[in-house]
């Protein structure tokens, strides 16, 4: 069984392992039958119960002394094949103890392992739907991530890539955030924006149609199996610091939800993971900001912005049109196209029920004032 894990912004880990039975002693001697355990290779069912054993880690990071490559194999050796992440990372971290690692560390030989025991699985096992929604109200599209997050958590869904359309101003604000604190209500009503809080944490979001650029990712936890929330925020956020790269934007990470260029934020992101092992991953891209507005309707506060290493709330955020001289239209085609070319994908549609559940939910919760002020 095989299990890759491309650390991002480092380097590659493969792990090679089998898995015997508790009590066996071993792989077959050649010609002999052989006593491992089968399991599914990845995106199939988990290994069964039983031992790794003949484990081999490699890849193209830089590892010193040489004897730490077999060590880190001979660690996972005798591990239970239920093992979880955490267990099968202390045991590489002992291996590695006084080696220098560079470009992974003992969490992503960790993930490797996961992936081959069939715990986990990569971006490669799954097809995604690729959706690009109608113009829609800013409430029925934070509806729709948790009407499409759920059905991909019942299995009615397969993971989906959805770019959201919104018809007029809002103010989206995270799940734990206080509305009073982060809102000023009258700037919102001079602006027409209505005030909405969304499933995720994060923080606060000022939309105009047009104005900015926003995805929603709906994948199984497999993906993410084994991933600090950290990690996943990078490992999730590849595919557009790749595609940004291809625009000719210096894009990088910043730990721990943002995506920013030398010349400033370009993007933030959240996530919700629901009970069902689903995930909503969404991220908000500045296309055409208007600073001035955002300042009259958001408390950005001295405190928020002292990490960011700025004193004016304007220049936190540099629009995607400066840096690219792009259509939002062209940048929306350009991520879109980035996102098929390195997955397999479909054409995607939101179903008529899924239509009717975010209706509801707009009524029901959304749209209601209990869950607009649940944090005053």
């Amino acid at each position: 069984m095989r299990g890759e894990f491309k650390v991002p912004l480092g380097k590659l880990v493969r792990v090679e392992t089998e898995v015997v039975a508790d009590g066996s002693a071993g792989p077959a001697a050649p010609g002999a039958a052989p006593t491992a355990t089968p399991a599914a290779g990845p995106g199939g069912q988990a290994a069964p119960p039983g031992r790794l054993t003949g484990t081999r880690v490699s890849g193209d990071f830089f590892l010193e002394p040489d004897e730490a490559l077999e060590a880190m194999g001979a660690a996972l050796d005798g591990m239970p094949a239920d093992a979880s992440k955490a267990q099968l990372a202390e045991a590489v971290r002992t291996a590695l103890d006084g080696a220098t690692a560079v470009g992974f560390d003992a969490d992503a030989v960790a993930v490797a392992t996961r992936r081959a025991l069939g715990h986990a699985t990569a971006w490669e096992d799954h097809e995604f739907q690729v959706i690009r929604t109608p113009a829609v109200s800013p409430l029925l599209n934070v509806a729709l991530d948790q009407v499409l997050t759920e059905e991909l958590g019942a299995g009615r869904r397969g993971p989906t890539l959805r770019f959201w359309e919104w018809d007029e101003s809002a103010v989206i604000i995270g799940s734990f955030q206080s509305l009073r604190n982060e809102v000023d209500s009258e700037g919102a009503a001079r602006h027409g924006a209505r005030v909405i809080r969304r499933i995720s944490g994060g923080g606060a979001m000022f939309m105009e149609p047009g104005n900015t650029i926003c995805y929603s990712l709906y994948v199984p936890g497999s993906l993410v199996d084994g991933l600090s929330f950290e990690r996943s925020y990078a490992f999730l956020d590849d595919w557009v610091i790749g595609a940004l790269h291809g625009l000719g934007i210096d894009a990088s990470y910043v730990p721990l939800n943002d995506i920013a260029s030398p010349a400033g934020k370009i993007a933030g992101a959240a996530q919700k993971r629901l009970a069902g092992g689903a995930v909503l991953h969404h991220a908000t891209m500045a296309y055409d900001m208007d600073a001035d507005k955002m300042t009259d309707v958001l408390r950005i506060g001295r405190e928020k912005l002292s990490d960011k290493g700025t004193r004016s709330a304007n220049k936190r955020v540099d629009p995607l049109r400066s840096q690219t001289g792009l259509t939002r239209a062209e940048v929306l085609d350009a991520l879109e196209a980035s996102f098929r070319e390195r997955y397999r994908t479909v054409p995607g549609e939101i179903t008529a029920d899924e239509w009717a559940q975010a209706r509801t939910l707009v009524e029901t919760k959304f749209g209601t004032p209990e869950w607009t002020a649940r944090v005053p």
